[in-house]
């Protein structure tokens, strides 16, 4: 495997392991008010970037979206789609909800796949709507088992699909996008946080004990998984991103029970499997498109 390739395995895997971990992190802030949270995780996002910005010198690009009123009119969008993901995941960590998290994000490639379809025209492989059915399947079986739909999983995986598929037309590299969609949330992340600060006694009482270095922290934990994807991606097949991608909400699952102890009942337990079968359908055919590319390779590195 040559370096470059190397290099954009570790900083994917890397970046797909730390967003596996954050709930540990948004634990810490459990007796912060979640929309809080979710305003000073745009605000610093905004700090981080900009200063990442300055240092590459990057604000060409950032001019250049302001001279593009579609443009920016699709980054408005991703704002609001990312906001709603964000604030909708730091809720479920902060009340107990890291399985429903989780299986938000096992479902978001399969939702991605049928945006695919239905907006781009794709055309999904056998195994892609195989996966799409089995998926389909475990969450029909919840709501049916239930007699409840799992909202916070799909508030979570739907955002975040018509998010990707909003920044498949967007001409802008990743962390000229974040500084962008955190930059037009800015004035409501400001303004919940004065009025939450006023009405909690002050910023003194909010940002009292631990809370004065972990909020600032959002920022960086934020922006730097998504700079170490960014950094990666380009060196790697895609189709290897996707396997790697399934990392997030398997680690997720595994601190939801393992680390925040929450109960899995057999009706939750079946509708994992079957998402999970569903999953591996897709996996073996990347994993086949893997081989196959090394196969293609070998003979080159013989000579």
């Amino acid at each position: 495997m040559e370096k470059g390739r190397k290099l954009g395995l570790a900083t994917v895997t890397g970046s797909y392991v730390l967003w596996g971990l954050l709930p540990a992190f948004w634990a810490l802030l459990a007796q912060v008010n979640s929309v809080y949270i979710l305003a000073q995780r745009i605000i610093w996002s905004l700090v981080f970037m900009g200063l990442y910005l300055a240092v590459t010198r990057g604000w060409g690009e950032i001019i250049r979206v302001f001279r593009d009123k579609q443009a920016l009119g699709k980054c408005f969008l991703c704002g609001v789609l990312i906001t709603l993901n964000w604030g909708v995941y730091i809720y479920s960590v902060n009340s107990g909800h890291v399985l429903d998290a989780s299986m938000g994000y096992f479902i978001e490639p399969v939702l991605v796949a049928l945006l695919g379809v239905i907006a781009f025209r794709e055309r999904p492989t056998t195994a892609e709507k195989l996966t799409f059915l089995f998926a389909a399947g475990g969450i029909v079986y919840l709501i049916v088992r239930t007699g409840s739909v799992p909202l916070l999983a799909l508030m979570i995986g739907l955002p975040f699909s018509v998010y990707g598929a909003v920044k498949k037309h967007l001409a802008l590299s990743a962390q000229a996008s974040l500084f962008m969609e955190t930059l037009l949330m800015m004035p409501f992340a400001l303004l919940f946080s004065w009025w939450w600060s006023a009405q909690a006694g002050g910023m003194e009482t909010v940002l009292g004990g631990a809370s004065f270095w972990l909020l600032p922290a959002c920022g960086v934990v934020t922006s730097i998984p998504l700079l170490l994807f960014n950094l990666g991606v380009k060196e790697i097949p895609y189709y290897f991103s996707g396997i790697l991608m399934y990392m997030n909400p398997t680690l997720q699952f595994l601190m939801g029970l393992l680390y925040f102890r929450e109960p899995m009942d057999a009706d939750r337990l079946i509708a994992f499997v079957i998402i999970w079968v569903g999953i591996l359908f897709t996996m073996g055919e990347k994993i086949k498109l893997i081989q196959a590319e090394r196969q293609k390779d070998a003979p080159a590195l013989e000579r």
